[in-house]
């Protein structure tokens, strides 16, 4: 086979990969996000208790469910 065709196959490889890469990375982040949120109750409860504000369970409840619903869309 002549070096052009082997360079041509290397730049094929190498793109295939990449996107690849980046779909199966971009799939894993949305499946490890959705198992393990960043926030939960009481992290949100330390940081209303910070800013100064007595959180009730209510407005916790209120406060989660709105956070899950945006990070659906």
């Amino acid at each position: 086979m002549s070096t052009g065709i082997w360079i041509m196959i290397v730049i094929i490889a190498l793109l295939v990969g990449a996107v690849g890469g980046f779909f199966f990375a971009r799939r894993y982040m949305e499946n490890y996000l959705k198992n393990n949120p960043p926030i939960n109750e009481d992290m949100l409860r330390t940081i209303m208790l910070q800013m100064g504000q007595k959180p009730s369970q209510k407005k916790l409840h209120q406060m989660m469910t709105a956070m899950q619903n945006q990070s659906k869309k």
